[in-house]
């Protein structure tokens, strides 16, 4: 896992100053980045984004109904890959016919994800329920993007639904992922 930095370090972020809550966001689109996985998440369709939270306010800030959703520049939205859907596509599952016979026949489903595989999808998911007072959380969000040649391109990423300490939602977060990529990159 990367050390997450507060959420304003990063280029593609969404500060709401008077909520003292900024969302930073780290897409790993390119391989370079993407070797700190075991699994080759865009080689199945998955795109892994680097979400940061930072609360700077004095209350805590819930993020247990939070939902997250990438809308690409032809307005589709692709919502949270679930933990079935990570493993469906990571599976490969292929079915094919016990005969040529124009009968139904039971297809078998071939493919297992591997335990680390299972292991890194836990470890890395975004999972955090709350955000302290002065305090940071991150972890990845994985979205479907197979069939989409530029994902990023002229996409935005959303967040809804994070409440503060009395329970009230929060203005939703909105992050362009041209700040992302318009972003000069950093020198090794």
């Amino acid at each position: 896992m990367p050390t997450a930095q507060p959420a304003k370090a990063y280029p593609a972020h969404d500060e709401h100053p008077l909520e003292a809550v900024t969302l930073g966001i780290d897409p790993y689109d390119m391989a370079d980045k993407a070797n700190i996985f075991s699994v080759h998440y865009s080689d199945v369709g998955l795109m892994p984004i680097f979400v940061v939270i930072t609360n700077d306010g004095n209350q805590p800030v819930a993020l247990a109904g939070m939902k997250a959703e990438l809308v690409t520049v032809d307005r589709t939205k692709i919502p949270l890959a679930t933990d079935d859907d990570l493993y469906r596509r990571l599976s490969r599952p292929t079915t094919g016919n016990v005969s040529p016979s124009p009968l139904p026949w039971p297809k078998k489903a071939k493919g297992s994800v591997s335990k680390d595989a299972m292991d890194e999808i836990q470890n890395s998911q975004f999972a955090a329920k709350a955000v302290e007072p002065h305090g940071t959380q991150s972890g990845f969000m994985f979205f479907d993007v197979s069939g989409i040649s530029t994902p990023l391109a002229g996409a935005h990423f959303y967040l809804t639904g994070v409440r503060d300490a009395k329970g009230n939602e929060l203005m939703y977060f909105e992050v362009p992922l041209e700040k992302y990529l318009s972003a000069p990159s950093k020198p090794n």
